[in-house]
Parts: structure tokens; C-alpha cells; sequence
């Protein structure tokens, strides 16, 4: 999945180049001379992992278009720091490609990026960032290993991609903010307030600064459109013990959101959004005062709350409303379960349709016309917004480009030799969605029927999975990806991420992945997880099956510690495309798994397609939930 909008305009040569020229001729730090080495990061001043058009600085300057990576520039060297996710596209996107080195996250022997400039910057470089675009946690760990190879480390307000960018540069967003009515969220603003203060005082902090765009979101049940796929808008949040305050353009504020906050119990005082740096700064000279700021949150708002001793009464953890969202209440996984339905109605019509159309050949179908298809389908169901990222419609070798984004120039017809992997996603008013389904409309090779086989095996492990309350997420990773190392195979991405109840896509602070999550608070009932477990053969194809699942409790024969167990519910009702399973590696658990599974698509998703409209669908939904035998 991929928020960012791709720089298709292929002169990074000279990007590079005037870029260089600007650092080099910077008169910055004591010894005022020129910048050695200036890092680009992919977030924004809230550090958001999607972003606005104006926001997207890593891929103006390096053209790669992934969500997550960091670059450094110095005078002979340009270097992209990208994860598992991203390395057969920022091989293909990165311009001119013969100037940028890529840097593997996660492989054996890629240095951090601290360790990278420690070891080649000549003695006393200067190395400089926004620090509005840098996390608190990303600015230490680089600005340590700096410091003990003495180099400087700058925080330069002035940003020279901007610079480059110059007047082309896109605006701030002005979409409007609307409110996000209780029938949808379950809790009032004042109620979400109140669990903060109560958190605050328990703490003793006094202040709780709120910068993630999703956490203002949710904490106000207000909801906008400033970035892509993401229903938030630029905002920062302050909660004291007795006061709100909101910092944001008042212009984009509807009365129906204005007045829903009132009636929720919260009479906000509002502040122009650049304000709050200031604000913040003449908060922290009190003496009384102990704030509350994310890790995550910027270097510069750390360094407004406070530097020197004052640093020392900052509160670094997640917020409170990091958990308090990821924790879904009733109302929230009622909603969570009716998106969820809806969006199995639109991907079983999508795949009835596109099965016919490849089988037929009297149309072609391709990855951008099997996209668009897929979203008229989804804007049948009530309460639909839009997708919830850009959709991953891939066939064959592009399947193995893990966050595929298709293009008029890259567009392949959809056919009957070749895996076609879709992940899609939708926002509707009561929920998100992500679902990811590979099929193959032809006759699969015996190795990529053994490589869909085992993916799909570790998918059922762990949605099959009983765990302690509070366990981290990394515990579990293993069980996605054990029938893969049997054989020798493995991926490079992550198994599972949250989602946001009709907010982001991809939602923290838990996860799975043979990482651990740093802020992960252990797993626990009411959080919704994705399961997406892949193989990719570099050139060849792809394949990701991923549901998305909600923590319950389960019942055990014992209970030890009296610490309860959980297990997974899977609320995506897509059917797998079960023709391609090697029944032989199967075990009769995971028989038994599958056919359960498929009697419960039919059972709820059949009711949803009566009529002669949907005879299609519903007939192909019968074939394809059909009990499966070794």
C-alpha cells in the first residue's frame, strides 16, 4: 500500500545538483561553513507515513514514491534507507539511478544511517535536517552516533528541498472538517478527553501535547480529506487539566463540527495552526509544568516543550490516545464488522466479474481498468468514501514489486498464465478495510501451487493462534512464516499492522513482524490486525493472501497466572482460491480451518447478493466457498 503521489518527472540529475550547490554553500554551525551531509526523511511535520502532495520531499528529490524511507545527500553521494517492502521499486524508481545508492533495511551488514555517517564524513562535518521532519526518537539515535564520531548534528528550520522545489511546491490543503457523528464512534470527544486527563494525572503531567493526525482525529470524532485515502486534517491537539486547545485553520471548520464538539462536552479555544511552536515554548518556562510529547513526535516540538533541565520534566511515551484507538469499542467493532461485509459484497461481485471477463477474452482487463472496476463496485455499498490506499492491482513480475502501484506506462492486461495479486482497501463511514487475494485464472506451476500453499498455511496458524493477553506482536511472527522456512523461503515484509476504524489503513502502535514494534503495548481484546503472510520470486510473481482479524477472548482448559487468552476473529468474508492449494501439504486442521471459513462468506455475504443483478456473483461465490478434501 502506497499514500504517496508519484513525482513522475524524471530530471532528478538536476534536483541533485542544485541541491548540492545550496549545502555547499550554506554558512551553518559555529564554524559557519557549508552543510557535508543533509538527510531527507519521508514524513511529515506530524510524522505521518502518508502525506500530503506538499509534504513529499524523499520522493521529489530522490523519485522514489515508496512510504517509508530516508535519504542523505552529501557532495559525491546520494543513499536511499528503505525497508524489505520497497526494494524492487525504489530499484526501478530512484533517478537518475546511477547516482543513489540503496541501503536494504534489515539485511545483514546495512549500517543504520547514524553508523553510515559516522564512518565515511570527513573530521567535524556538518550533517543537517528540518527538525519538523524528524521524530524525537529518530533525532537521538542519529544525533548519538554523530556526536561520539564528532561530527554536528543541525536542526535547520530552513528547508532546502523546498528550496529546490522552489514555486512548483504544492500548497496546504484546505478541505473542510466534518464531524464524525456517535453512532459511528461509540464515545464522545468529552469522554475520550476525560480518559486523557485521567491518564495525565496518573502520570502527573500536566500537559499532553497531541501531534499524529489520526489521534487528533479520533480524539475530536472530527474527520477531513487533506491527505489522500486518509480521513484526517493538519491539526495539533493540546490537553491541559481543565482546557483544550486546537491548533488549525478555522476556515476549514464546519459548524456540524464546531457544534458537535460542544455538544460532546469539549469547548476547545482555538490558535492559527503554525502557533504551535510558540505556543508551546512560552508553556514550558512555568515551573510546574511537566509535558507530555510522543517520542514520535517531532524534534522540533520537543525541543519548544523544553531543552536542558527542562528536557529533563518531559513525558515521552505513547499517548494515551494511541492505545485508546487502537482498542476498539463496541460500537467501533460493530462498525469495523458492517465495512467489512459490504466490502466482501464488492470483492466477490469484482472477482465473479473479472473471472468472466479473463475467461472470456472478449475484453481485456487490466491492472488500471480492474482497479477502477473494483472501486465502482465498493461505491455501491452505504456509507462508502473512497479506497483507503491506492489499490495493488499486479499481475505476474509486478506482483513481486510488493507495494505495486500501476501506472499507463507499466498497465498489463489481466490473464490466464500469470498470478494477478490484488490488495485493496476501503473507507467507509463505519469502518476500514484492507483485503488482499491472489488467484490464477490458468494452471499454476507445481512450485507456484507450493509457494501459494504455504503462504496460505501460515496465514491459518495465525488467525488459529491462542496467545496470553499482553503478549507483544513479534511472538507471534514466527507461526506466519514457519511453513515458508521449512523449504527455505521467506518475506521481506512485516505479517501484520493495525487499522483505524474509518482512519488510516496502517495504525500503531501494535504489529507483527520479526521486529519488535518499539511502542507495542502488548496484544489485547479490541484491537484489529491484519494477517498477511506473501512469497515473491523477484521477475516472476507474487503472492499475499491478508485478512483482517480482531483479538477476542477464548476459552482454555487452564489459565495460568490468571492471565486470559485471546485468539483472532477474521471479519474480511472474501473468499481463497482454494483450486490453488496442494491439498497434500495440508493438514486437516487447516482443511477444516478453510471450509469453515467459507461457509461462513457464504453464510453472510450470499443474503447480500440476491436478485438477477447479482446472479453472477452469487453463483461464483457458491463455486468458489465449495467444501475443499484431501
Amino acid at each position: 500500500m502506497t499514500g504517496d503521489e508519484k513525482m513522475t518527472t524524471r530530471n532528478g540529475a538536476t534536483k541533485l545538483k542544485k541541491l548540492r550547490d545550496l549545502l555547499r554553500t550554506a554558512t551553518v554551525g559555529t564554524d559557519k561553513k557549508g552543510i557535508d551531509a543533509y538527510i531527507v526523511g519521508s514524513e511529515d511535520s506530524h510524522q505521518s507515513e502518508y502525506l500530503a502532495p506538499k509534504d513529499q520531499r524523499r520522493s521529489f528529490i530522490s523519485g522514489f514514491s515508496g512510504s517509508a524511507g530516508m535519504a542523505i545527500i552529501t557532495q559525491d553521494q546520494a543513499l536511499l534507507w528503505t525497508d524489505g517492502r520497497y526494494f524492487a521499486q525504489a530499484t526501478k524508481e530512484l533517478d537518475p539511478p546511477e547516482a543513489w545508492t540503496l541501503m536494504k533495511e534489515g539485511v545483514a551488514g546495512t549500517p543504520t544511517q547514524g553508523s553510515w555517517l559516522a564512518s565515511n564524513l570527513s573530521a567535524n562535518s556538518n550533517v543537517a535536517v528540518d527538525p519538523n521532519l524528524i521524530s524525537n526518537m529518530a533525532w537521538s539515535a542519529i544525533n548519538a552516533s554523530l556526536v561520539a564520531a564528532g561530527h554536528s548534528f543541525l536542526a535547520l528550520e530552513k528547508n532546502f528541498v523546498d528550496l529546490v522545489w522552489g514555486p512548483d511546491k504544492p500548497g496546504m490543503p484546505s478541505n473542510k472538517i466534518v464531524a464524525q457523528p456517535l453512532k459511528y464512534t461509540g464515545k464522545t470527544a468529552g469522554e475520550k478527553v476525560g480518559l486523557c486527563r485521567k491518564a495525565m494525572r496518573e502520570e502527573s503531567v500536566t500537559t499532553l501535547v497531541v501531534t499524529a493526525l489520526d489521534e487528533v482525529a479520533y480524539l475530536l470524532n472530527w474527520r477531513g480529506s487533506d491527505i489522500h485515502y486518509n480521513p484526517v486534517f493538519f491539526a495539533y491537539v493540546v490537553v491541559t487539566l481543565d482546557e483544550l486547545h486546537i491548533f488549525v485553520d478555522e476556515l476549514k471548520l464546519t459548524q456540524e463540527a464546531r457544534q458537535q464538539l460542544k455538544d460532546e462536552g469539549v469547548d476547545p479555544q482555538y490558535h492559527p495552526y503554525d502557533t504551535i511552536g510558540t505556543y508551546l515554548k512560552e508553556r514550558s518556562t512555568a515551573s510546574d509544568e511537566k509535558t507530555w510529547i510522543s517520542n514520535s513526535s517531532s524534534y522540533a516540538l520537543h525541543s519548544n516543550c523544553g531543552s536542558g533541565e527542562m528536557h529533563n520534566k518531559l513525558h515521552t511515551n505513547i499517548t494515551p490516545i494511541c492505545i485508546m484507538k487502537a482498542i476498539k469499542n463496541p460500537t467501533e467493532i460493530e462498525g469495523m464488522k458492517k465495512a467489512h461485509l459490504k466490502d466482501g459484497v464488492a470483492l466477490v461481485k469484482y472477482f465473479a466479474w473479472l473471472e468472466e471477463m479473463v475467461k472470456s477474452g472478449e475484453s481485456p482487463v487490466t491492472e488500471l481498468s480492474g482497479a477502477a472496476q473494483l472501486e465502482k463496485f465498493r461505491a455501491e455499498q452505504a456509507d462508502f468514501i473512497g479506497p483507503s490506499f491506492s489499490t495493488i492491482s499486479a499481475v505476474g513480475p509486478h506482483g513481486a514489486i510488493i507495494h505495486y502501484a500501476p501506472s499507463p506506462e507499466t498497465d498489463t492486461p489481466i490473464n490466464d498464465r500469470e498470478f494477478y495479486l490484488c490488495d485493496s482497501g476501503g473507507q467507509y463511514r463505519d469502518g476500514t478495510t484492507d483485503v488482499t487475494r491472489t488467484v490464477h485464472f490458468g494452471s499454476p506451476t507445481a512450485f507456484e501451487r507450493e509457494c501459494f500453499t504455504r503462504v496460505f498455511k501460515g496465514q491459518c496458524a495465525l488467525a488459529s493462534a491462542i496467545f496470553p493477553t499482553m503478549i507483544k506482536g513479534n511472538y507471534l511472527d514466527i507461526l506466519a512464516r514457519k511453513s515458508l522456512w521449512e523449504v527455505g523461503l521467506d518475506y521481506l515484509h512485516g505479517t501484520a499492522h493495525g487499522v483505524g476504524a474509518y482512519l488510516n489503513v496502517h495504525e500503531g502502535p501494535m504489529g507483527i513482524s520479526w521486529r519488535p514494534h518499539p511502542d507495542d503495548p502488548g496484544l489485547q481484546v479490541g484491537m484489529f490486525l491484519s494477517n498477511e503472510p506473501g512469497y515473491y520470486e523477484d521477475e516472476k510473481f507474487g503472492i499475499r493472501l491478508e485478512d483482517i482479524e480482531v483479538i477476542v477472548e477464548t476459552a482454555t482448559p487452564y489459565n495460568f497466572k490468571s492471565r486470559g487468552f485471546l485468539t483472532f476473529e477474521c471479519v474480511t468474508l472474501v473468499p481463497i482460491q482454494s483450486n490453488l492449494l496442494d491439498t497434500s501439504l495440508l493438514t486437516d486442521q487447516e482443511i477444516a480451518y478453510l471450509n469453515c471459513y467459507h461457509a461462513e462468506c457464504l453464510k453472510k455475504v450470499g443474503p447480500l447478493l440476491q436478485g438477477e443483478a447479482n446472479r453472477q456473483a452469487l453463483s461464483w461465490l457458491r463455486r468458489a466457498t465449495l467444501p475443499i478434501t484431501r
